[in-house]
């Protein structure tokens, strides 16, 4: 297939619609659809190549999407809630993948928190997407784990139950890169994603996402009506890319402020309250749970810590590939195997 760049087409010479997926079988309105639409515009912005993505998930009407974008790539369907530790044996066998990792609330706030919180522990170069509900959408809507205390449901009933703030885990659990997004703000969950897939350990993105059929009663704090009326974005954000040379800068509130990505790309924020850093970690968990507290919805860039090394790194894989290597560099000659039995006899 000639790849020969065109004005419909991107750097990698492909065109939008060569990004795309199977047709979506979910809910037609489902903020799922939405966030699909979104990976496929910013991997045809940045020129991703199809071939070096590996797209994972779980079970749940979330763990569905990766069929709906980049068709392209290479893909694994776990078991439910093991979605973390597939992708993790997948990026130790060739860390040179770029890796968009699709849960839900359920999958990962439930039977996947372990999983989830190792993942976040051993910082695995990934891009942790919760598509965000609250209920579970295959079964027929029963409350999930991330479901709001006190929220009556036509199906599910009343809701006794504290709800986790998966935030507030990913951030306890040493996550260098945590936000929220709300799936109807296109623009800042495409800056959002843009920001993740250039970090160098996990990045954590929980995007509230209405389930239309369960879980989308105007007082939810999980549906379209609410996450429009109500959301508080903690910032103005854009993702500029690293050939554009921008200086960290510390900004009055309303103005604006850049934190500096790994690779020297910038993040740009615009801080709306006086005390709010995403590089304070402190402040990140305090600003959680005054949010909690006040029922807000905020969005954005809640923390942001580059400094720890990636799983890869830490564990110094070699440059190529173990996927790649021949299997003399993998498998110990036979003299080798008679060597160690030599010392037991």
């Amino acid at each position: 297939m000639d790849r020969t760049r065109t004005v419909a087409s991107n750097a990698a010479g492909l065109t939008k619609a060569e990004y795309g997926g199977t047709p979506s079988t979910l809910c037609v309105g489902c903020g799922h659809n939405s966030i699909a639409n979104q990976i496929i515009q910013v991997a045809f912005e940045l020129s991703l190549k199809p071939h070096e993505i590996v797209k994972l998930s779980g079970i749940g009407c979330s763990s569905k999407s990766p069929a709906y974008f980049l068709g392209m790539s290479h893909g694994f369907n776990a078991l439910h809630g093991r979605m973390p530790a597939v992708g993790s044996g997948a990026l130790m066998g060739n860390h040179t993948l770029r890796a968009i990792g699709v849960s839900g609330d359920g999958d990962t706030g439930s039977i996947g928190m372990g999983q989830f919180k190792h993942m976040l522990r051993r910082n695995v170069r990934m891009v942790y997407l919760v598509e965000n509900n609250g209920v579970y959408g295959l079964t027929k809507g029963q409350f999930s784990a991330t479901a709001d205390e006190g929220l009556d449901l036509k199906y599910a009933g009343h809701n006794d139950l504290p709800a986790i703030d998966l935030c507030l885990e990913a951030i306890a659990a040493g996550c260098g890169f945590v936000a929220r997004s709300f799936a109807g703000d296109a623009k800042q969950v495409r800056e959002l994603l843009k920001a993740a897939l250039s970090h160098r350990g996990t990045a954590f993105l929980d995007i509230i996402s209405p389930c239309v059929a369960f879980n989308n009663d105007d007082l939810s704090p999980k549906s379209y009506a609410y996450g429009r009326d109500r959301k508080s974005p903690l910032q103005e954000l854009g993702w500029i890319p690293k050939a554009e040379e921008i200086v960290l800068e510390q900004g009055d509130p309303g103005g604006l402020s850049v934190v500096e990505l790994h690779d020297g790309s910038r993040l740009k924020l615009r801080r709306v309250e006086a005390d709010f850093d995403p590089t304070d970690r402190n402040a990140s968990v305090q600003r959680l749970m005054v949010a909690a507290q006040k029922q807000e919805f905020i969005t954005g860039l809640i923390h942001y810590d580059p400094s720890r090394p990636s799983f890869a790194e830490a564990a110094r894989l070699p440059e190529a590939p173990l996927a790649a290597l021949p299997d003399d560099r993998l498998r110990p000659p036979p003299e080798a195997l008679e060597g160690v039995l030599q010392r037991y006899r």
